[in-house]
């Protein structure tokens, strides 16, 4: 293309953004050129972490800001208020057990205002007020047998796409809090041994490039613990500036970082004294104007020899490179067909990201690059058959490995994969092994406990978690293990699971079985006859089949390639049925390639 009679790259001459960075609440002037719009983060005050008394229980975490990305804003001629989020105030640690507060709400106060809320604050130890307060992420509840204590909900009040999300909860005689949710997952359930890390926060820098704090914001406040205990017991806090759970010997909850919107850590009580929480962090505001800038970026039609031979040598005379985020995830396995013993569930397939947060992979421009959608395996067929694994998926160089199939011949032994499949048959065989950062392990099958049979086959590993071992019914069957939960990513703009494990099957010899649920993810639900398949597009592991009479495998969900780049660069995806599009809120600007089905991206 020519620019001035010289023949290279496109140097078109034009105004540039202004980008306007609020910490604190003030007033925005529009510069007055360009077409008078503008793309707006919104990051809200952080919840804070729930307080405890001496001799208690850990407590909840706090819930992070709200995030929101509005896009293409009618920005007035006239100058507007901003109004940027403080962070919730800790639980105090007179009385104790006490919530910690909700953050409060950051607003652009233009022509239509926009606003995102405060996180919900960390639920305190042992008896109310220990469930975690609602907010735009929820607090993590506090911890305290012999009552479980929920997580506050997310994104509340509603908005679309959601502004968080919920808090983890503290299971029954756990002394540790639940972890408060984040902006770009929920809050980590405390279990007896480990309070709840926070929530993680959402990466932003693709679309508000040079952002403070790494453009990571809204991560969710760690669970607190007994400090007894202490490290490694204590909740982290997440990625965004959430703040860790109370050390010792301090036990005060870790604050949210200022300006991003994270959460504050909770309270770690000890024997002989209280533990206040952190308190959240403050908000932050981001106006991104087009175009405003007073100035023109002149293209002058003329490159050095340097610039000339550098832009050939790296193939690029033509075209500029472009970094991307990613997410990758394989096809899950399928299952037996359950002729004897039940089968396990399919391991869920491999689940590779960069977002949020992670390394970006940078493209060349004008350049055509294969994607590899890998199918889901398939259901055995025939009675004693075994299923298959799933197929990998792969982009440039970031593979994803299939989900293992499970299998009943020649041993019911789980087969490895992304996740592992669970273990099949009888004898209490093991799930197979996942792949390191990539999914986890399945959970083994039930062993016979009486001469009757009560075959339950193990869940499928999901990327989140390993699948569950079978058990006994009380029915007098078997009772399948849930599939391991998979991982919800919001790379597309919105927040999806994907790679859950499929759940065991279950026999029925001696009375009803039950089958393993399926995890969160696309994982599908295990059977006393034929489980449930995989659902395509997620990587889920396909549901375990029965025993007795003997019923069909499952086929599992086939996988998906999504890449994620700045609204600046050129993409195409084929086939047709293969998508590029351009995200509103909250990543208003970024272009988002959706691959379904194996095709082809070529970069501008």
């Amino acid at each position: 293309m020519s620019n001035g009679g010289i023949i290279g790259p496109v140097q078109n001459p034009q105004r540039g953004s202004v980008t306007t960075t609020f910490t604190a609440s003030g007033t925005y002037t529009s510069p007055g050129f360009g077409p008078g719009t503008a793309n707006i983060l919104l990051v809200a005050g952080g919840g804070g972490g729930g307080s405890g008394t001496t001799n208690n229980s850990g407590t909840g975490g706090g819930g992070a800001g709200g995030l929101r990305i509005i896009p293409s804003v009618s920005i007035p001629s006239s100058p507007a208020p901003i109004t940027v989020g403080a962070g919730g105030a800790a639980g105090p640690i007179s009385p104790g057990s006490s919530f910690g507060a909700t953050g409060t709400d950051s607003v652009a106060g233009f022509s239509s205002p926009h606003t995102s809320n405060g996180g919900g604050g960390g639920g305190g130890a042992w008896g109310s007020p220990y469930t975690g307060r609602p907010g735009a992420s929820g607090g993590g509840g506090g911890g305290g047998p012999p009552f479980p204590s929920a997580g506050g909900t997310g994104n509340t009040p509603p908005v679309a796409p959601p502004q968080g999300n919920a808090g983890g909860a503290a299971t029954v005689c756990s002394t540790n809090g639940g972890g408060g949710g984040g902006s770009g997952a929920v809050g980590v359930t405390a279990t007896p041994t480990q309070a709840g890390n926070g929530g993680a926060g959402t990466d932003i820098s693709a679309c508000f490039p040079g952002s403070p704090n790494s453009g990571i914001y809204a991560g969710g406040g760690g669970g607190g613990t007994l400090t007894p205990f202490g490290a490694p017991f204590v909740g982290a806090g997440g990625t965004g500036g959430g703040g860790a759970g109370g050390p010792i010997p301090a036990r005060t909850g870790n604050p949210g970082t200022v300006n991003t919107g994270g959460g504050g850590g909770g309270g770690s009580p000890s024997p002989s004294a209280n533990a206040a929480g952190g308190s959240g962090g403050s908000g932050i505001v981001i106006v991104k104007q087009e175009q405003a800038s007073p100035t023109f970026e002149v293209a002058p039609g003329v490159w050095s020899i340097n610039d000339a031979y550098n832009y050939k040598k790296a193939g690029q005379w033509v075209s500029v490179p472009v970094s991307v985020d990613y997410l990758v995830v394989a096809g899950g396995g399928g299952t037996a067909f359950a002729a004897f013993g039940a089968s396990g569930g399919g391991g869920a397939g491999g689940y590779r990201t960069s977002f949020p947060g992670g390394s970006k992979l940078t493209l060349t421009g004008g350049t055509s690059y294969p994607i590899t959608v890998g199918g889901g395996g398939t259901g055995g067929s025939t009675p004693g058959s075994n299923g298959t694994s799933g197929s990998p998926s792969i982009f440039s160089s970031i593979t994803a490995t299939g989900g293992g199939g499970a299998k009943l011949s020649p041993s019911g032994a789980g087969n490895p994969g992304g996740s592992g499949s669970g273990g099949s048959g009888r004898c209490g065989n093991a799930g197979g092994s996942g792949t390191t950062g990539q999914g986890n392990a399945g959970g083994a099958a039930n062993p016979r406990s009486s001469p009757c049979g009560k075959d339950a086959g193990g869940g499928g590993g999901g990327a989140f978690a390993v699948g569950s071992g079978g058990t006994d019914s009380p029915g007098g069957g078997g009772a399948g293990g849930a599939g391991g939960a998979g991982l919800a990513n919001s790379i597309s703009g919105s927040s999806v699971s994907y790679a859950g494990g499929g759940g065991g099957g279950a026999d029925t010899t001696c009375g009803p079985g039950t089958g393993g649920a399926g995890g969160t993810g696309g994982g599908g639900a295990g059977s006393a006859t034929t489980g449930t398949a995989g659902t395509d597009n997620t990587g889920g592991g396909a549901g375990g089949s029965g025993g007795g009479p003997g019923s069909p495998g499952a086929n599992g969900g086939s996988g998906i390639v999504i890449i994620r780049a700045p609204g600046s660069a050129g993409l195409s995806a084929s086939p047709g049925t293969n998508t590029v599009t351009t995200l509103p809120a909250p990543a208003g600007g970024c272009k988002v390639a959706t691959f379904t089905v194996s095709g082809t991206l070529t970069t501008g």
